[in-house]
């Protein structure tokens, strides 16, 4: 068959719903300034579903050092990738302040969270060595893993009598191998919003010879008394032997990290097809990055907020009696049970009528008879923004418990 043709036949698990989800449920514009109140479709909608955790995309320093870094350096500077053309003295100013953060002795800087992390696992793992996985890593993580020529096991979503249970099995092929163990699970996982076990697995480490590495791209900023991450909330940092995080969340921005050994890091520096073959983080980013690390760690009570809020929201969901899954970071979904039709119909309904626009999450991401609402709170948004959510959700629920949003098809705007 054409290959053409073959991709006209079917558009996948998601493409099929795109004639009546393009522009509104997918790939929906919120325009104007990055905050709690932004534009869709001509309305002021209260928006719950941004990565601006601390607040700082629009904080009037982190837009000044965007702005100077810019007028500055252009856009384009660095010319080139970091081993070729595009290496600054401000790249490795940024990397020491990583490192030094997450207590480890070297870290390097990456353009984009998503391939660096599946270049990271390129290079981490050889053929002879195990990936042990949780069932609910990130898509980078298993896209990554697909390059991975050896074994890989997976456990059950943070389910330690299953994660034992992989790491004897891989224990046992590498002894007739000579390889080694890599254990991958996020900090905090950015759907469901619940912890990595990052405790207890460390405690496995005492039994099992493996190494453990944490994507922590929503961990990072929010997690910890310093906004070190999970590692640091759990008490663990010095057991997390690879740490990973991305900017695109407290940061705000763009580009992502590894910290860990410095051998380890240089090894990565020299090895990391996705950053040896690809363009340098441009310097303005670099900059404003630099600017957006010193808030988070000189401005506590950005966290303090995005917490007062997150847990505002989760104890009034409770109270309602939604769902909000297990907890432990301002991630907050909210399950109830449904159709794909009626998930659009409510969406429809909070965002034309209730002024709330928050993502929704449907099968194939979560169980076919799920829907999960998936509400992001950040520091700028205020106890009276969670007051009218926590009201709007409540008549929603009511009304789909009548059946109000039960439909056969799909509806749009």
């Amino acid at each position: 068959m054409d290959i053409f043709e073959r991709i006209q036949q079917g558009e996948g698990p998601l493409g099929q719903y795109r004639k009546d989800a393009h522009g509104y449920f997918a790939f929906p514009k919120l325009e104007g300034e990055i905050a709690p109140y932004m534009m869709f479709r001509g309305k002021r909608v209260l928006t719950w579903s941004l990565n601006n955790y601390l607040g700082l995309a629009n904080h009037p320093e982190v837009r000044k050092a965007d702005a100077e870094g810019a007028a500055k350096w252009g856009l384009a500077y660095p010319m080139g990738a970091r081993m070729m053309s595009g290496h600054t003295s401000l790249h490795e100013k940024l990397e020491r302040v990583l490192a030094d953060m997450e207590k480890k002795e070297d870290a390097y800087l990456l353009n984009f969270g998503y391939q660096g992390m599946i270049s990271i696992l390129d290079n981490l793992v050889g053929r002879h060595d195990v990936i042990v996985y949780d069932s609910e890593d990130h898509a980078c993580i298993m896209d990554g893993m697909r390059l991975h020529v050896g074994k890989r096991f997976v456990y059950q979503h943070n389910d330690m009598a299953s994660l034992e249970k992989s790491l004897i099995r891989a224990t046992r092929l590498t002894e007739e191998t000579g390889g080694g163990i890599l254990v991958i699970t996020e900090g905090v996982f950015g759907m469901a919003g619940d912890l990595g076990a990052l405790d207890k697995i460390v405690e496995f480490k005492k039994k099992y010879n493996f190494r453990l590495m944490i994507d922590d791209a929503h961990g990072f900023g929010t997690m910890g008394p310093t906004g070190a991450g999970t590692s640091e909330h759990f008490g663990v940092m010095d057991d997390v032997d690879v740490y990973f995080a991305t900017f695109a969340k407290s940061g705000a921005g763009i580009g992502a990290f590894v910290a860990s050994k410095e051998f380890l890091i240089n090894y990565l520096r020299y090895n990391m097809r996705s950053q040896i073959f690809a363009k340098s983080l441009p310097m303005p980013m670099v900059e404003g990055l630099l600017k957006r690390v010193e808030l988070i760690q000189t401005h506590p009570e950005f966290r303090e907020q995005l917490w007062t809020v997150a847990r505002a929201l989760q104890s009034g969901f409770k109270k309602l009696g939604l769902d909000c899954g297990p907890g432990g970071s301002p991630v907050t979904p909210v399950y109830v049970k449904g159709t794909v039709p009626e998930a659009t119909n409510a969406v429809l309904d909070l965002r034309e009528n209730y002024g709330i626009f928050c993502s929704v999450v449907v099968y194939p991401v979560v169980p076919k008879d799920v829907i999960m609402f998936r509400i992001i709170p950040t520091a700028v948004h205020t106890l009276a923004d969670v007051e009218k959510t926590l009201a709007a959700f409540a008549e929603i629920k009511e009304k789909m418990s009548q059946g109000k949003y039960v439909s056969d098809r799909v509806h749009m705007v």
